[in-house]
């Protein structure tokens, strides 16, 4: 899941995007206003966290233009303003969530793994599909019952499939939620990582969509 943090305090910034990484977010950083929007315009991000105390542009506006242009794009606010009438004026303007600060990062956790079933297909933190099941609030897996390690970008690149179970994920979505802009993604490094998979799954749960993609079916399909 790709993650765009806008926050200009950039120590917070920095705290943030380390603690999102070390639970396998992908993680962009911006500071202004300006800059999320022109981000958001690129159609990779599925997650915005959103500071409203921005140095170029109230937050709520960044909000509302996001609300004009991605209308389904999930946002949750993350700001200093506690009071009952700002967190109402940011729901009415179209945020999915609003956390005030001081927060705790299991509470953030626990409310973007919300917004991304809200995404995908699944509806619990518990995604099981045939005899692969993965916990996505631990990162657990287990095939058959036996408990099974993955490398960490594996196992983004499969909660991402499982978590859309049914669904084709293109090759440049799934790009997009392993890495960063910046990162030096070579044309092969899906197939690489869904070749290692593969090794560790029941034959044919994953599925290779000639030309576009990869998909788990579900109930059959």
């Amino acid at each position: 899941m790709r993650i765009l943090l806008v926050e200009d305090d950039q120590p917070l910034s920095a705290a943030l995007s380390n603690s999102l990484r070390a639970a396998n977010y992908v993680v962009d950083c911006v500071y202004r206003g300006r800059e999320a929007l022109s981000m958001l315009a690129a159609e990779q991000t599925d997650i915005v966290i959103l500071d409203l105390g921005l140095p170029d542009m109230d937050g709520l506006e960044v909000l509302r233009e996001i609300r004009h242009k991605i209308k389904e794009m999930p946002v949750i606010i993350l700001t200093a303003r506690d009071k009952v009438t700002d967190k109402i004026l940011g729901l009415d303007a179209g945020a999915d969530d609003y956390l005030p600060k001081p927060f705790d990062m299991d509470e953030l956790f626990a409310r973007l793994r919300v917004l991304e079933r809200r995404l995908g297909t699944a509806t619990s933190a518990m995604v099981k599909i045939g005899e692969v099941a993965l916990n996505t609030q631990t990162l657990e897996l287990t095939v058959a019952g036996e408990a099974v390690s993955l490398p960490r970008r594996e196992l983004m690149l499969l909660k991402v499939l499982m978590e859309n179970g049914g669904r084709i994920q293109p090759k440049q979505k799934l790009e997009s939620r392993l890495y960063e802009w910046g990162d030096e993604v070579s044309s092969n490094t899906i197939e690489v990582h869904i070749h290692h998979l593969r090794k560790k799954l029941p034959d044919n749960f994953i599925k290779t969509i000639r030309g576009v993609g990869y998909s788990i079916p579900v109930n059959g399909a």
